[in-house]
């Protein structure tokens, strides 16, 4: 607010509506005791009087020598003002924004001028602009301004945006409401165009009903102003510079958006439903892009990418994500697409972002908005700095029923788009079988968004016209929402009669469009083949089945130690921790020939050796910065001015970005954020680590359907990596195990690698390999169960040698051990702590030689052949056996004993040495814990 020798233009201009009534109960207070407003008001009351005085209505005073306006005029111009914020704030109750809802009397019962003590009388004597300043029409008093208002915010298209803190996106907002600027004024040719494209949208639906009698297609119908929504987001982005725009929806009308919006051939659909070969009808020109995986999936589950072309020339990348019927779960997998395509990762340190170069936009489900957890940890990632991808535009194609479910019973909020509010997320209401409102709110979409990089939400109401599926009777469960759908014409008939009606076409014109789109529809058909596409057998391509080949991962030893000494190495001027500075400078030395290398140092040196290779590297999780264990410190912080520095981002020899970012408390949204940001930049290792391992339960819907089965279902590469600490260390049922039975029951086709690894080492080359797969035939995802008391531990250290000259070895033999192979009775197979755990007992045990230890560091793909090359050395094995601290029904058990008694020779025992089964994961009590800790390592390496 400008100080009063400033000039008072900036003041006045805002005296308007609620901030007018602010400023006059605010001088009223001054006229009481000046001193009870602050200083800067008091100010401009002396020098400029009321502030009526300024908006052109005669001064007043309530002091003993008042004149001019009465304190009941006052009264009447405050509750003017105030109905009119109230119509703001609530124009939306009252607003024919439901098409198969008369507006509720009730609601528009709530502006009535008698709640407010006012009459039209009252009104007509109150200047329109107290109540509305920015009306693109002349108003002559307050009562038009009222009914000018009215029709503003209670019209098919209505507004919610009073809960959005930012004062200066609430009045953008406010001032394209009341100027009234997003009404179209579209000529015969526009208006022409969209009933063209509502007869496609529906007459596609018709012919797949009476063509594919009883198949599923999950209908768009009752929403069909969505096809000319996407359409206008989608050229109006591209017009203003966007390169790419990924869409995530669930099945309803996926295939007519398919169809129309990216450009998928009708005879490519058809030939889906009819089961026949489809290949051949992918267009000459490569322009749409369809992924397949060798199980593939339904035809409402697959996407699609098209290029956008204008004069031969790429313009943007269009995408619809591949979508399992998990429906809100490809939210956050499409942000982690879009922020990929934001981000510059071709040099040193974080990445530069440029959020015009993509935009996502998430479709939801009206049941689904408010019902599913992921869409509120998905708009929680808005505006946070490692998740942020400049605003997605979010629309719910709200059915207003769930499956059968009806609203009241799927929702305790008025809205299904009610969440939103919360993230200060801007809301538009818009009837669906208004098409040119629909669009209007398509374009304050794309202007909020390209203005102030945030979210914004357009809940599009419509209805279903048959059941969930073509298959159901919804009359069975919903027949009073049904009895008014079957009486109601389509869309494209409303508005093709309303164009009619306003002579902007003809009969005859109605006519042609629908013959040409009939014909399309045909013609397209007739080239679907006849016969049915022969059934094969799903059999991965032989670069995924035949596993990852061998690869040189060692770094040489000068360039570790260049690395090393500029990793510990920050400004002169900054002051990082003393205690941590300590620890840390304890690593220049690790090089050495006397030194070691722990995990956290290891890892390290890995980062800055991939980003020096020229592979960029992403790392979130919930504490990734220090690492839940305090043993990464990747990025310090100055003890004295708080400022964030990461020594990676001042390697000399980085060819490629390095990214670090603390995620919010959630699994599920960061986990997809990070496959999706993996899917769409490929040449990146994109890590994501778990606080604890068994955390990653909240984010199953990931693992399960996206991440493992991906390539399988949709062709969709991926190589992501996630950290999941996992070891029994007496911590109790929910710090002990990230459920590694899980990933290996999900594990077949060599569709990713799990791996428990007991050496800092391992993790060194295991991290450098999976770099170097990226972009490759062979990558797929790599789940570590990684440790927690081991990261420490000087056992599992490495040496300079193990990085410089060493590689990653699916298994370890236990040094010292199986030497004298006559003598040889049992070998203990063990993975992990348990590893470490049975070596810090050797120094104890003086009988060594009937027995020997391997480390089964790859868990899958099972090393068969290492591990055939190991029995083979022993002839007089008598037993082969599984130790791991995890029950039996978990771990790793179930998973390796078919195949160890695969591998066992004649006569020798496969046998078990854990926990019992059990239905929690572990002891609650350390003590219980240590005791049973303590019996498994005695029987590993006891005598029978």
């Amino acid at each position: 607010m400008k100080k009063p020798s400033e000039g008072s233009g900036p003041l006045e201009q805002s005296f308007y509506g609620p901030n007018l009534g602010y400023v006059i109960e605010l001088y009223e207070m001054y006229l009481e005791n000046p001193e009870s407003v602050d200083q800067e008001m008091r100010e401009y009351f002396e020098v400029n009087g009321s502030p009526l005085q300024q908006t052109g209505v005669a001064p007043v005073s309530l002091g003993a020598e008042s004149t001019g306006v009465s304190p009941a005029q006052i009264e009447k111009i405050l509750s003017a003002i105030r109905l009119a914020d109230f119509i703001r704030s609530n124009g939306h109750k009252a607003a024919d924004i439901y098409p198969l809802v008369n507006r509720e009397e009730k609601n528009v019962a709530i502006f009535d001028l008698s709640n407010y003590g006012l009459t039209e009388a009252d009104l007509r004597a109150i200047p329109a602009h107290l109540i509305c300043t920015d009306a693109n029409i002349p108003l002559r008093d307050g009562l038009e301004a009222f009914e000018y208002l009215k029709n503003a915010y209670m019209d098919t298209l209505a507004f919610e945006f009073t809960h959005v803190d930012n004062l200066e996106e609430k009045d953008w907002l406010r001032r394209k409401v009341e100027t009234n600027s997003l009404k179209l004024n579209l000529q015969k040719p526009e208006k022409a165009k969209v009933y063209k494209r509502l007869t496609e949208v529906e007459e596609f639906e018709k012919f797949l009903h009476r063509t594919f009698v009883g198949q599923k297609r999950f209908s768009i119908e009752g929403l069909d102003t969505m096809v000319p929504m996407l359409d206008e987001i989608v050229s109006g982005s591209v017009a203003n510079g966007t390169k790419t725009i990924n869409i995530g929806m669930a099945h309803r009308g996926r295939l007519n958006v398919l169809a129309h919006v990216l450009g998928k051939p009708y005879e490519m659909i058809f030939a889906e439903f009819q089961h026949a070969p489809n290949k051949d009808l992918v267009p000459s020109e490569g322009s749409i892009g369809i992924s397949y995986g060798w199980t593939g999936d339904v035809k409402y589950h697959l996407g699609l990418d098209k290029q956008i072309k204008a004069e031969n020339t790429t313009v943007a990348n269009l995408t619809l994500a591949n979508n399992p019927s998990h429906l809100e779960f490809v939210g956050p997998v499409v942000e982690g697409y879009t922020r990929a395509a934001q981000d510059k990762r071709t040099t040193g340190g974080f990445p530069e972002v440029n959020y015009d170069e993509a935009l996502s936009i998430i479709i939801h489900g009206d049941a689904a908005f408010p019902g599913q957890g992921v869409v509120a940890e998905t708009l929680n990632l808005g505006q946070l700095n490692g998740y942020n991808t400049g605003g997605s535009i979010h629309i719910i194609a709200n059915n207003t029923i769930g499956f059968t479910t009806e609203s009241y019973d799927s929702r305790s909020t008025r809205y299904a788009s009610d969440l939103a509010k919360g993230y200060e997320v801007p809301i538009v209401h818009v009837n669906a079988d208004d098409p040119e409102a629909v669009i209007n709110a398509a374009k304050l979409a794309i202007e909020y968004r390209d203005k102030f990089h945030k979210d914004f939400l357009i809940d599009l109401i419509g209805y279903r016209r048959f059941g969930h599926n073509e298959m159901d009777e919804p009359m069975t469960t919903n027949p009073a929402m049904y009895n008014i759908i079957h009486k109601r014409p389509t869309i494209k008939e409303l508005y093709g009669e309303k164009l009619k009606k306003d002579q902007y076409l003809s009969e005859e014109e109605v006519t042609a469009i629908h013959s040409e789109v009939a014909e399309k529809l045909q013609q397209a058909y007739d080239k679907v083949p006849d016969k049915q596409e022969d059934a094969t057998e799903l059999n991965p391509p032989e670069t995924v089945e035949n596993g990852i080949p061998s690869i040189q991962t060692a770094v040489p030893l000068e360039s570790l130690q260049q690395l090393n000494e500029e990793l510990l190495k920050w400004p002169e001027e900054y002051k990082v921790f003393r205690k941590l500075s300590k620890i840390l400078q304890r690593r220049k030395n690790g090089l050495e020939e006397v030194g070691k290398i722990d995990w956290g140092h290891a890892e390290t040196l890995a980062f800055a050796s991939i980003i020096s290779d020229g592979t960029p590297v992403r790392l979130t999780g919930q504490d990734s910065e220090r690492g839940t264990f305090a043993h990464r410190n990747i990025m310090l912080h100055d003890e004295v001015t708080g400022k964030s520095f990461s020594p990676l981002h001042q390697i000399s020899t980085a060819k490629a970005s390095f990214a670090v970012h603390n995620s919010p408390l959630s699994e599920m949204a960061v986990l997809g954020f990070e496959y999706g940001y993996n899917v769409s930049a490929p040449e990146t290792l994109v890590l994501w680590e778990a606080q604890f391992g068994d955390f990653a339960n909240s984010a199953q819907v990931m693992f399960d359907q996206f991440i493992s089965a991906g390539r399988a279902k949709w062709g969709q590469k991926s190589g992501l990596v996630m950290l999941l600490p996992h070891g029994y260390e007496g911590q109790g049922p929910e710090h002990s195990s990230a459920r590694l039975e899980r990933f290996l029951q999900l594990a077949a086709e060599n569709n990713w690698t799990v791996a428990n690894l007991s050496s800092a080492a391992q993790y060194f080359h295991i991290l450098r390999r999976q770099a170097a797969i990226l972009n490759q035939e062979e990558v797929r995802p790599l789940v570590i169960m990684s440790p927690k008391s081991l990261l420490r531990n000087p056992t599992v250290a490495a040496t300079a040698k193990d990085l410089s000259e060493g590689q990653f070895n699916s298994i370890l033999e236990q040094s010292g051990l199986g030497e004298k192979k006559e003598q040889v009775k049992r070998i203990v197979f063990t993975s992990g702590k348990m590893a470490i755990d049975l070596e810090d007992k050797l120094k104890d045990i003086e009988d060594k030689e009937w027995f020997h230890i391997v480390r089964v560091e790859e868990i899958y793909p099972f090393p068969f052949a290492d591990i055939t090359e190991v029995v083979k050395r022993y002839p007089n094995l008598e037993e082969m056996i599984w130790v791991q601290e995890e029950p039996k029904n978990m771990g790793a058990w179930n998973f390796v004993e078919p195949r160890l008694k695969h591998i066992a020779p004649d006569g020798v025992e496969v046998n078990y040495i854990g926990r019992r089964r059990r239905s929690s994961t572990a002891e609650g009590d350390p003590v219980v814990h240590k005791k049973e800790q303590q019996r498994i390592i005695e029987e590993s390496l006891t005598r029978k």
